[in-house]
C-alpha cells in the first residue's frame, strides 16, 4: 500500500524529458516492475490513458498483443493527477476497471492488443513546441 502512495505521488511530477510518448501524445513511464505510468494530460479521457498505457506495454516491454492490463489507481482519478497500470493482477485497484460485455474473464483488464486498437485515435498536433 505504501509504494502504492509513492507512485500515485509521483504521477503528479511532471515526468522526465526521457519518458516515452505513446502514439497518441501522451507521456509515458515505467513504475517499478509491473507498473506503467501515465501522466497527466488535460482534455483526455480515460481510454486515451488505456490507449497510453496499451502502447508502452507492447512498443517497450515488448509484451505480446494478449497480456492482461489493470488499472492500479483507484477510481474517481483526483483532478490533474495521472493514472497507474500493471501487468500483475495483484495490483489491481477493485472496481476501477473498464466496463466489459461477451465472453472472456470479467476482471477489470483488456489486452494490450485491445488497448492499442480500441482506444488509440492519433492526435496531430497543429504545431510542434
Amino acid at each position: 500500500m505504501r509504494a502504492l502512495l509513492i507512485v500515485l505521488l509521483m504521477l503528479m511530477l511532471p515526468l522526465p524529458a526521457a519518458a516515452f510518448t505513446a502514439r497518441n501524445g501522451m507521456e509515458v513511464a515505467q513504475a517499478g516492475p509491473t507498473g506503467i505510468a501515465v501522466a497527466f494530460r488535460s482534455g483526455r479521457s480515460d481510454t486515451d490513458y488505456w490507449c497510453a498505457a496499451g502502447d508502452y506495454a507492447q512498443r517497450v516491454l515488448n509484451q505480446p498483443v494478449g497480456t492482461r492490463l489493470w488499472r492500479a489507481s483507484p477510481k474517481p482519478r483526483e483532478a490533474g493527477a495521472g493514472i497507474l497500470f500493471t501487468l500483475d493482477p495483484a495490483d489491481r485497484a477493485e472496481g476501477a476497471g473498464l466496463s466489459q460485455f461477451g465472453g472472456g474473464p470479467q476482471d477489470g483488464a483488456i489486452s494490450v492488443g485491445a488497448a492499442v486498437s480500441g482506444h488509440c485515435r492519433v492526435i496531430v498536433p497543429l504545431w510542434r513546441e
